[in-house]
This record gives structure tokens, sequence and C-alpha cells, in this order.
């Protein structure tokens, strides 16, 4: 995505940055008082558990696909034009297990699951990875806007069921031969027939189902509940792909809310939107794992 100039002009401006114990003394000190913790995650949390979209697991697990099709990473293989149906779901079966089925829970998240243990605390997130589910967090406080790799949906959207994937991808990957899967394996909706394909938010027919409207109700009223009470807004690891999901109304609420406090996580740390009375910020997510670990032992 390409960012506005008028954002790139303040991201290149210099941000004043305590010293990393102040920073953590003062993260301690907002989750003491804090009556809500809400966490945004985005992609370069999951980047910074171990979750690549290229390197040797990568390469170790796509070797096939790479050497016949060129495909460079994980991401670039999503938009890849394969010729067949057949090849099309040997790439996307071992996409969708690489990042969903095969990490269990990663140190990471378990780590933010225990700092956010006996408070009342909400996730949003854009990430479709489920590693917050899977490390410990309640499914009811976790909203998952743009998606699950764990489920599929018809390519039209117009059926709102969701399906669970995962003994078909299975199946799919036990299957594969040559970078092919069997055609009958090729995933349909078992009512209409429909082609299947990853609930993603990729077009205008990503399915938002009854739980995605539940989650997303849920999230406005921890917002509502405390608006005028302490709360930490714990930003991790969002970028400029899609700003208006977690990163922008983030910063509005640190700004609007009489008691909130903004912590980022980022390597673009500086803010948008004016006002914004507590922000502290760590110029990497991959200091998520060291941070918390001070919060833990000091």
């Amino acid at each position: 995505m390409r960012i506005p100039s008028h954002i790139d002009n303040l991201l290149k401006k210099p941000i004043a940055v305590k010293p990393l114990s102040e920073r953590v003394a003062h993260l301690r000190q907002l989750l003491r008082e804090a009556d809500g913790v809400l966490i945004g995650a985005g992609a370069g949390l999951s980047t910074a558990a171990g979750i690549r979209y290229d390197g040797n697991d990568f390469r170790r697990e796509f070797r096939p696909w790479i050497e016949r099709y060129g495909i460079a990473d994980l991401y670039s293989s999503s938009f890849y034009p394969f010729d067949t149906e057949e090849e099309y779901w040997a790439c996307w079966a071992r996409h969708i297990w690489f990042c969903r089925y095969r990490p269990d829970a990663l140190p990471l998240y378990k780590s933010l699951r225990e700092l956010v243990d006996g408070k009342d605390y909400f996730v949003l997130t854009t990430n479709v990875d489920a590693q917050f589910v899977k490390s410990g967090f309640e499914i009811d406080r976790v909203f998952a806007c743009q998606g699950d790799y764990g489920l599929f949906q018809t390519e039209s959207g117009k059926s709102k069921t969701l399906y669970p994937n995962e003994a078909m991808v299975r199946r799919m990957m036990a299957a594969t031969v040559d970078c092919r899967i069997p055609t009958e394996l090729i995933p349909h909706d078992p009512v209409t027939g429909e082609r299947l394909v990853p609930n993603l938010r990729v077009d205008d027919h990503f399915v938002e189902d009854a739980h995605w409207h539940r989650m997303a109700q849920r999230y406005e009223d921890f917002v509502e509940r405390h608006r005028d009470g302490h709360l930490v807004l714990l930003e991790l690891g969002v970028g400029f792909n899609t700003p208006g999901i977690i990163r922008y109304p983030f910063e509005q609420m640190a700004a609007q809310y009489p008691h909130a406090a903004l912590v980022r996580f980022n390597q673009q740390p500086m803010t948008v939107i004016p006002g914004i009375k507590d922000l502290t910020v760590f110029n990497d997510c991959n200091d998520v794992m060291k941070v918390l670990t001070k919060l833990k032992d000091d």
C-alpha cells in the first residue's frame, strides 16, 4: 500500500524515545491501574512470533512450488495464476496448513495471554492465523475481523455458512502429487455445490457470519464500557495496509478518551491524529517478547 505523502512526512520525523527501562516501568504502571486492556494486533505480531511468509521453513515446505512456479514467498503465492483448480488447491491447502495448523500456540502469544490474566481485555486483530485463541484467549474476546484461515466460505458469499476446513486441508495435502490434488477433493459447498474459498477479506464477497457480527458488537461494547476509565490500548505490529481498522481508531481513542493510554510496538511509531496525551512507543515489534519478559521478571 502506498502511504499518503502527508502521513509519510509525519513518519519521517524523529520521535523522542525514553530509555527502555522507563518505558517498561510506565507500561507496568499502566497495566496495574488499567480497568481494561484493548489489544490491537497486526501482521507484525505474528511475524515477531515466528510465522514468516518466507525464510527457511517456507523454502523447505514449498520447494516443489518454488522450483515449478518460481514462487518467492507465501504472499506472492496467494496471487499466482494457476492454470487448474487442482494446482490452485494443492498450493492453498499447504498455505493454510503452514500458517493455521502447523504452528502450535507460540510463546509470544502465550506470554501476551499471561499479561492480561485477571484483567478485562479484548482483542481486535487483522491476523487470520488464530494464534490468540490457540494461546488461551477466550474466543468471545477475540474479534478476527479479516477472517480465519481455518474456515471456508462460498465464492459468491451468498451463503452465510462457514465450514471448518482442517480435515479437508489435510486430505488435500496427503493426496497432493506433482503439485496437484485429485479433482474429487476440490472443495464445494455440500448444499449448493458452489466453489469454496478461504474465508479471508480479499473482496466484497467476504462472509461476515453471525459470530463475526457478535464479535463486532462485543468490541463496540468493550470500548464503550471503558471510554471513561483507565484504558490501555496495546497496539502490536500494525502498519499501514489497513490503518482504518486498528491504527487510526486506537489513536482516536487515545486522543479523545480522558484516561486512555496508547502503547505502540512498530517500526513506524509516529502518530497521525493529534492530541494523544499518553503515548509509549517501542520501535520494533520484535521487542514485544523482550518487554514482556522484563514485565514478568522485574
